[in-house]
């Protein structure tokens, strides 16, 4: 099954793997060669500290590959501008009783950072405002119940 990442997300893993088997993978191998010319491997720190390292590198490279080889790349910037909500858009939205607007891209799972202003496209906003036009006002569910926002804007970045 394929998953849906932005252009941006699929660059940002292709970037870390590269930095991750170029970088780190000869840092590692170096620094446990290091350590075996140091003695006896059973009570050596430094190489069962360099072992655990790699172990979690290589984790994150299989990681990586995964989730590259299972992704299903979207570049919106490629895609014509309708004004309508769609995986990769970033939107605009204002809450109508406060007018307070906040701007949020809709990015996969694994790329999903709030603080960044990148929320899942499974979130229920993102739920709620994918298929939605420039305009609408769109209910969303939330804890302390439902909030009503309307679409300022839709751009494709």
């Amino acid at each position: 099954m394929k998953y849906p990442m932005t252009k941006q997300g699929a660059e940002a893993l292709e970037t870390e793997l590269k930095h991750l088997k170029s970088v780190m993978r000869p840092q590692i191998t170096q620094a446990i060669a290091e350590a075996r010319e140091l003695g006896d491997l059973k009570e050596n720190a430094e190489y069962h500290a360099a072992r655990e390292q790699q172990g979690m590198v290589e984790a994150r490279i299989r990681d990586i590959e995964g989730r590259l080889s299972n992704a299903q790349v979207i570049d919106v910037t490629a895609i014509a501008h309708t004004g309508k909500v769609f995986f990769g858009t970033t939107v605009e939205i204002a809450n109508v009783d406060t007018d307070e607007a906040v701007v949020y891209q809709i990015v996969g799972e694994d790329e999903a950072e709030i603080k960044e202003g990148k929320i899942s496209v499974s979130s229920p906003i993102a739920r709620a405002l994918i298929g939605k036009e420039e305009g609408d006002v769109v209910p969303v569910r939330t804890p302390g119940g439902v909030v009503e926002y309307e679409i300022i804007e839709v751009r494709h970045q």
